[in-house]
């Protein structure tokens, strides 16, 4: 794949190192919101130095030996999804075990071409095919080495696989787990009596579980979503954000500039100005519900699972097009500011008690492309790439992959791994959309290159 084939070598099932009591866990309520999809998310290390005197052998026994002591605490990942009475999924923790293979390439790192991760990253970020959680650690011809995970959605959200990501570095170091989840389920408990906002009636919508979209199969010819990986400097992220100030009062945030802006480049692909383009922006509900309390024995801070919604503005083409970024800017505001809030994540728990046991699912998901352009922006700020050091160096890259099987396109802008203020930026759109904004704005997007990450020789 990519131009350079990979080999499968060994698969075996990494469990805890302690004997664990099987117990079930119920899902949250958002949790449910989840359908079944997959999140993947790689690290690429150079080849460590002689003198440390490290082979792509010793270095998975590392891997495995830690992976099985952070298990002990983060015991759900090495469980598996079961379904209930009612048809609704939940967690077994009967420590099945998590399946790690090892793999090699025959490929050097620089040669790696991760703009293009549909093809490269094809066999290097694994298929989950049973468990909560995939490990995958890769060999490449120059002795670098990859690692891959890939997550069952439905049980961790980014917040929760960074916390297990870190942990897992710490354990290698033999350093303390700096944050011990809790899967303390009542704090997501609903209300008694339940009370949401009828707005929760347009974002979200109920299916009966036999009724979840099923992943898209392109027609022949017809547009299709891809994946590219792009790199933003930080003077082109700081200069939107200043064009989307210019006549507020507020300072609008980098992630509400970043998103006006790609709205306005999605919107101008569309040659129907009276056409709906729909935005959606991924909320992580921690920080609302922890009342300021950082203590982590009995906040949220380090909740496991998913504390996520998903709002969405829809808008004009034509206004979209033609309005300046302060004001596309300002929307984008005004429908986040009634989301992050406590208020906003409690009602959603409520919303989703309501419609149980049906599914529910975000309405920007089951998006339909005749009704318009529609995708998400997820914030991968709080990436750990710099803290998920094996003991063999910091990773020289690392993303998150995440094609996933709805309709609507999906970008997750995070931290560039030279800790310069640069965000990478992983984009699952139709290949129309991208090839456009390659065009519109090659300034600002570039592709991911070798020579960007001091890789080329």
């Amino acid at each position: 794949m990519g131009g350079f084939k990979v080999s499968l070598k060994r698969k075996e099932v990494v469990a805890t190192v302690l004997p664990l009591q099987e117990q079930y866990l119920q899902l949250s309520n958002l949790d449910l919101l989840l359908p079944p999809l997959d999140v993947g998310v790689f690290f690429c290390y150079q080849k460590p130095r002689k003198q440390e005197n490290l082979t792509f052998t010793s270095m998975v026994r590392i891997l495995k030996k830690a992976l099985s002591e952070a298990l002990v605490s983060y015991y759900p990942l090495s469980g598996e999804i079961v379904i209930n009475s009612v048809g609704e999924p939940m967690l077994l923790c009967n420590n099945r075990g998590v399946d790690f293979i090892e793999a090699c390439a025959d490929v050097d790192l620089q040669d790696v071409q991760f703009y293009n991760p549909d093809s490269s990253l094809a066999n290097i970020v694994p298929e989950r095919k049973e468990g909560v959680l995939c490990v995958q650690a890769t060999e490449l011809r120059c002795g670098a080495i990859l690692v891959a995970c890939t997550f069952d959605h439905r049980v961790v959200d980014a917040h929760s696989a960074n916390m297990f990501l870190v942990a897992w570095a710490e354990l290698v170091q033999s350093r303390p787990i700096s944050i011990i989840p809790s899967f303390t389920r009542s704090l997501l408990n609903p209300r008694s009596p339940t009370c949401y906002d009828p707005s929760f009636d347009d974002m979200y919508v109920a299916v009966p579980r036999s009724m979840l979209p099923p992943p898209t199969v392109p027609k022949p010819g017809a547009d299709h979503l891809i994946s590219r990986i792009y790199y933003v400097r930080a003077q082109d992220i700081d200069y939107l954000q200043s064009l989307s100030n210019s006549n507020n009062y507020k300072k609008r945030s980098k992630i509400e500039s970043f998103s006006a802006f790609l709205w306005k480049i999605i919107a101008k692909t569309s040659s129907d100005d009276a056409e709906r383009c729909k935005m959606g922006i991924v909320v992580d509900g921690r920080r609302r519900l922890s009342n300021g309390v950082e203590d982590t024995t009995c906040s949220m801070v380090n909740y496991f699972g998913n504390v996520l919604s998903i709002p969405f503005g829809k808008k004009a083409v034509g206004d979209l097009k033609t309005k300046p970024l302060d004001w596309v800017a300002n929307v984008v505001h005004d429908y986040l500011k009634d989301a992050v809030t406590k208020e906003h994540f409690l009602g959603l728990i409520d919303w989703v008690e309501e419609h149980r046991p049906e599914a529910a699912l975000a309405t920007i998901y089951c998006s339909k492309r005749e009704d318009g352009p529609a995708f998400v922006v997820s914030s991968g700020q709080g990436f750990p790439v710099s803290k998920v050091d094996f003991g063999w160096g910091r990773p020289v890259f690392g993303s998150y992959h995440f094609p996933w099987n709805g309709e609507a396109g999906y970008v997750m802008p995070m931290p560039s791994s030279s800790g310069n203020g640069d965000w990478i930026v992983y984009m699952h759109l139709l290949k129309g959309q991208l090839e456009f904004l390659e065009v519109e704005a090659s300034d600002v997007f570039r592709p991911l290159t070798s020579d960007y990450l001091g890789l080329s020789v």
